[in-house]
C-alpha cells in the first residue's frame, strides 16, 4: 500500500489542473482557427466566441480569487491578458474586427507558457 505525502498529492493536483487548462485552450484555438476558415459570420465563428469568453471569464473569475496561489503581478498580467480577449472578440462580434488569428496566437503563447 502506497501513502503518498501532502506535497505529492498536491503537485499532481496542480499538474492534472495545468492539463486541463492546456485542453481548454487548446481546444479555444482550434475554434478559433476553424471560425477564420469559416468567415466572422459563421456558426463556427459564434461557437468559438461564446467558448472562448465562457473560458477566458472562468479564468478571470480564478486569477482574482484570493485562494489562486500565482504570484500576484502574473495574476495581474493575465487578468489583463484575458480581458484583451474578451475585448478583441466582442470586437469580432460586433463586426468591427475579424482578428480570429490575434486571439489564438495570444492563446497559444499562454496555453505553452503552462508547461
Amino acid at each position: 500500500m502506497y501513502q503518498f505525502s501532502y506535497a505529492e498529492i498536491m503537485a499532481d493536483d496542480v499538474a492534472d489542473s495545468k492539463g486541463r487548462e492546456r485542453q481548454v485552450l487548446d481546444k479555444a484555438i482550434s475554434m478559433l482557427q476553424a471560425a477564420m476558415r469559416s468567415g466572422r459570420e459563421s456558426r463556427e465563428a459564434v461557437e468559438a466566441l461564446f467558448f472562448t469568453r465562457r473560458v477566458w471569464i472562468a479564468f478571470i473569475d480564478d486569477l482574482r480569487s484570493p485562494e489562486n496561489q500565482l504570484p500576484l503581478n502574473l495574476r495581474a498580467d493575465l487578468i489583463s491578458i484575458g480581458i484583451w480577449v474578451l475585448k478583441e472578440a466582442e470586437r469580432i462580434r460586433m463586426r468591427q474586427s475579424d482578428n480570429f488569428q490575434g486571439i489564438a496566437d495570444v492563446i497559444t503563447i499562454i496555453r505553452d507558457g503552462l508547461k
